[in-house]
């Protein structure tokens, strides 16, 4: 695990590095198989409409889980990075062939109508990309800012859930006042795991 020099606890900058490192270590077979157990994971999730994403580099997630939601009467909507740094966009997701590239290389997006950031606030459960959640509900993203200023939209009985590896969900994280904190978080092997959590990880 990450460590910091001296009594000193590590921050997100060196929480961040660690863990992008371990990221770029897992395996296209490891990616694979934990993409299949999201998808069946997200399956007890009830919710009129939900926020997700589609994983960027080595996030998990796929398209297919994008599809078991759909499948399930679903509406889905996936973020549309904005110009200037501010509050993502939205936008439903209606399939594969509704998807254009992006403004990041590797990057996809709807190419539907746009809805506005406040379009969050009509989710009932948001699937947020993390690098790390900790017990407490704490979120490490990759430090763009997008969530953090988007997430302040969300409904207040929202169900905000990161969604992590199984060992990507940790003891503590550093935390800011201003940090949304999750209500729970989604792995691979463990399923929906509520937090604040009093289990061990």
């Amino acid at each position: 695990m990450v460590h910091g020099c001296g009594n000193e606890r590590p921050g997100k900058a060196e929480w961040r590095e660690w863990l992008t490192a371990r990221r770029a270590e897992v395996s296209v077979q490891q990616r694979v198989g934990e993409a299949s157990a999201l998808a069946t994971a997200v399956a007890e999730i009830t919710a009129e409409v939900v926020c997700c994403y589609l994983p960027f580099g080595t996030e998990p997630g796929s398209l297919a889980l994008l599809d078991v939601l759909r499948e399930r009467g679903i509406r889905v909507l996936l973020p549309v990075v904005p110009g200037e740094p501010g509050p993502l966009d939205w936008a439903e997701y209606t399939g594969t062939s509704g998807l254009v590239s992006g403004r990041f290389r590797g990057l996809l997006e709807p190419a539907g109508t746009r809805l506005g950031p406040a379009a969050l606030g009509t989710a009932g459960v948001v699937l947020v990309p993390a690098l790390a959640v900790d017990r407490a509900g704490v979120r490490l993203g990759r430090g763009a800012g997008y969530y953090d200023r988007s997430l302040g939209f969300a409904a207040p009985d929202a169900h905000l859930v990161a969604v992590v590896r199984d060992a990507e969900l940790v003891d503590r994280l550093p935390a800011e006042e201003h940090d949304i904190r999750m209500a729970a978080a989604l792995t691979p092997g463990r399923g929906m795991v509520r937090l604040p959590s009093p289990d061990p990880v």
